[in-house]
């Protein structure tokens, strides 16, 4: 049984199995990365699918049913306080302690190729798809839908959906450099609290059409309305994604592209139970 989204395992499992092939035989390879949940636990599958050791750092915040999902996929988890910094030092940390190999949830070539196959699934299910919104936390699986889908269709619209308190992408789009968040957003969408990185960047600023913003109540509204129309339980951040195509902004691009179809990638459905009662009120 797969406790996250298939999205992300996607770049694990690339990432994880090359590595595999280089470092053979196995008996000492271990993985390390940090994740705020969805990555982790595709790392730890990915990990446990091709027999090599994984420890997973995760902040102290992280949901508890993302935790419990690296831990069922036999992966180590070590805590650490929830912001970037605390989450790059720990993981130097535990690479030292393990000699193991990192793999960043979105800095990672191997990562954003293997995420870029959504693009490819996307446009072979739907070839005249005109446009896809996709949430944006560190960009790894944004960059890899950007390169794919306009390598086969150049008309495409790409376009990503980030919560307003975490929107280090639409500034950094506006003004043309990165502009990492200074702290830890404050944001119900935890796997969009990371920011755009130096590699997925250039890519970004390249092959995207523009970012659009949704505030908390729209996140937590447009989870409820797929919960209540759909029967589908998405966590904050995919709820981001159906967000921003019903906002008003994307409605003026609708008109401003003749937008017909429109693909929305929805990113995770993690969610604890125990806070769900909270969101649905």
């Amino acid at each position: 049984m797969l406790l996250f989204s298939l999205l992300q395992f996607r770049g694990a499992i690339n990432s994880v199995s090359k590595l595999v092939e280089k470092e053979a035989p196995t008996d000492n390879v271990t993985v390390v990365t940090h994740s705020s949940g969805n990555h982790g636990q595709a790392v730890a599958l990915a990990a446990k699918l091709c027999h090599v050791k994984a420890h997973i750092v995760m902040p102290s915040n992280a949901p508890t049913c993302k935790v419990n999902g690296v831990k069922g996929y036999g992966a180590t988890v070590i805590h650490c306080f929830p912001s970037e910094r605390a989450r790059e030092e720990e993981a130097s940390k535990v690479i030292k302690e393990t000699n193991g190999c990192f793999i960043h949830s979105s800095q990672s070539l191997d990562v954003i190729a293997g995420q870029g196959t959504i693009g490819l699934e996307l446009l072979e299910q739907v070839a005249d798809l005109d446009a896809i919104v996709a949430p944006v936390g560190g960009g790894g699986m944004l960059s890899g839908i950007c390169i794919a889908a306009k390598s086969i269709k150049p008309s495409i619209k790409v376009y990503a959906a980030e919560p307003i308190n975490a929107d280090d992408c639409a500034r950094s789009m506006k003004a043309h450099k990165l502009l990492p968040n200074e702290k830890t957003p404050d944001t119900v969408a935890d796997g969009l609290r990371v920011s755009v990185g130096p590699v997925t960047w250039p890519i970004l600023h390249k092959l995207l059409d523009d970012v659009i913003v949704v505030s908390e109540e729209e996140i937590l509204d447009n989870l409820r309305l797929m919960l209540e129309k759909t029967k589908l339980l998405i966590e904050p951040s995919s709820a981001v994604g159906v967000a921003a195509v019903r906002s008003s902004r994307f409605n003026h691009l609708i008109q401003e592209h003749n937008l017909k179809k429109v693909g929305v990638v929805l990113c995770g459905g993690n969610i604890d139970i125990s806070k769900l009662k909270a969101i649905l009120k």
